[in-house]
């Protein structure tokens, strides 16, 4: 009985003479807190990557499509080979035609045709689609989403 008492006295003063008794405890919630912030971070950084790749992609097949939907123009009088010919309206056209048939694995919100969509030169088709990703963990954070914007060129080209 008399050891145990004495045993207790020691383990007291050891505590008290210990400056950093307590303090691990600190740092690893300190850390983990960090480490939980830090994944947080990189999954929502990560999930708007991906959706503006998996825009990026569709503004890639939907100028394609446009690209696809042109006219022959030059075959009067055999003045040359046939070219392609486009005009902004068919390719607005194309572009909102392949958006509407293939956004569903898009994962994103209001995704549509920008008014940039068209043919500079008549011959390339050039779609600029727009969208709304919702990064993951953090919509409290951003409720309205953060926009992201892929453009895209395509031509057509006639070979025998």
């Amino acid at each position: 009985m008399r050891g145990e008492g004495q045993r207790r006295r020691r383990e007291a003063l050891r505590a008290e003479r210990d400056p950093e008794n307590g303090e691990l405890m600190v740092m690893i919630i300190g850390y983990v807190l960090l480490s939980l912030l830090l994944i947080t971070v990189v999954a929502a950084v990560s999930s708007v990557y991906i959706g503006h790749k998996k825009l990026l992609s569709a503004a890639d097949g939907a100028a394609v499509a446009a690209a696809d939907s042109f006219t022959l123009g030059g075959v009067a009088g055999n003045a040359g080979p046939p070219v392609t010919t486009l005009s902004d309206g068919g390719v607005q056209a194309a572009a909102v035609s392949y958006l509407h048939r293939n956004s569903d694995h898009l994962n994103v919100t209001a995704a549509a045709v920008d008014a940039g969509t068209g043919t500079d030169d008549g011959r390339s088709a050039k779609v600029t689609l727009t969208a709304v990703v919702h990064p993951l963990f953090i919509n409290f954070l951003v409720p309205d989403g953060i926009p992201i914007t892929a453009t895209s060129t395509a031509r057509s080209h006639l070979a025998r």
